[in-house]
């Protein structure tokens, strides 16, 4: 039976976001039904409606969510109805070339739902990246929830569905921080404190955040970082090797996408550092560096993708340590709103007054 919800509706590049009814099927084999409780308004979701992703038109916003399952389709075991999960887009297949090499945090065919939500007219929407969950609930691959423990506020839990997984799984899966390293975040809006939190619980003894933004320094030193630099007036290269006796950071974490601040992070790091990029390009951005001089002395150049999470392992542990007091997840709640107050939200994300507007339920 076709339930009809509210949800957030992109329907045309650059057109303002609404919200509208949609039509949810229910569960089919291999698919699950989810109550939508929370929901983080990401920058992901900005770039499909300003038509930065793809254009699919009209797309369903909405990722970076938690939420209960109330329905499952058929073959379901892995979830329940009355689940508490927060949702991921990283649903593995287990047989693509990277789950076949044991690295399935890789994974190239992750599953989606089969069946579409839709307009009251039938139009097939898109969910934003294959979730949708700016909407009263959602229809999902089963192996897009991932169960943890209830405790969580559904507001916090949700971030880990995208941007603060992101930069934890930056500092600690990609870059592989460790005990009294040295790491640079450039950029600190959700995903750059997200790796400031994951290279402190690491255990990192220096950790140094870089932006051209004041309060986006303040919020990242109540995440865990040491020093701060204002690159609008330091040189943040001479800064970072200052702050690490000459010699550059051990890992340096670019969390923005442009090519200024991925030539400062090639230069930041220690000649065998490692340099990670979690900032997302423009398609039509160029990069010019003198790669062969940069890394022909040693060190390591790392794209982060999802923050090489897998979901299954890290949500449920990074939730027990929030839950424990080491992991303060809450912190990077700004707000909460109401489905109606996306586009508002949008606005003040672009102006860099939150860290994450979260929509409730």
């Amino acid at each position: 039976m076709t339930i009809s919800v509210q949800g957030v509706v992109a329907r045309g590049k650059g057109e303002p976001v609404e919200v509208t009814t949609i039509l949810v099927p229910e569960p089919g084999p291999g698919e699950a039904l989810v109550d939508v409780q929370a929901c983080g308004v990401c920058h992901t979701d900005y770039h499909y409606q300003q038509g930065g992703i793809g254009e699919d038109f009209p797309y369903l916003l909405g990722h970076e969510a938690a939420g209960v399952v109330e329905a499952v389709g058929p073959g379901v075991t892995d979830v329940a109805p009355g689940d508490f999960v927060i949702l991921n887009w990283r649903a593995v297949c287990g047989r693509c070339r990277a789950c076949a090499k044991g690295k399935p945090w890789y994974c190239f065919s992750t599953h989606n739902a089969t069946q579409k939500m839709t307009l009251e007219d039938g139009t097939p929407l898109s969910p934003a990246l294959g979730i949708g969950a700016f909407a009263d609930k959602t229809l999902v691959a089963a192996g897009q929830c991932t169960k943890v423990d209830p405790a969580i506020s559904p507001a916090t839990a949700g971030l880990l569905g995208c941007g603060v997984m992101a930069g934890i799984g930056a500092a600690i899966n990609t870059g592989g921080v460790t005990r009294g390293d040295s790491v640079a975040v450039l950029g600190c809006g959700g995903v750059g404190d997200g790796a400031i939190l994951g290279a402190r619980l690491a255990g990192a003894r220096t950790i140094i955040a870089v932006d051209i933004d004041d309060r986006k320094l303040d919020w990242a030193k109540g995440f865990g970082a040491t020093d701060v630099i204002n690159s609008r007036h330091t040189d943040p290269v001479a800064a970072i090797r200052e702050l690490t006796g000459g010699n550059g950071a051990d890992v340096v974490i670019e969390a923005i996408g442009r090519p200024e601040t991925y030539e400062v992070a090639f230069y930041a790091r220690d000649l065998a550092g490692t340099v990670v990029l979690v900032g997302v390009p423009t398609p039509d951005m160029k990069l010019e560096l003198p790669l062969l001089d940069i890394f022909g002395r040693g060190g390591a150049l790392k794209s982060s993708w999802y923050g090489d999470c897998l979901p299954s392992r890290d949500f449920p542990m990074l939730v027990d340590l929030h839950l424990a007091g080491r992991l303060p997840l809450d912190k990077f709640v700004s707000e909460t709103i109401g489905l109606h107050q996306v586009e508002e939200a949008f606005a003040r994300m672009g102006r860099g007054e939150v860290l994450r507007s979260v929509v409730t339920w």
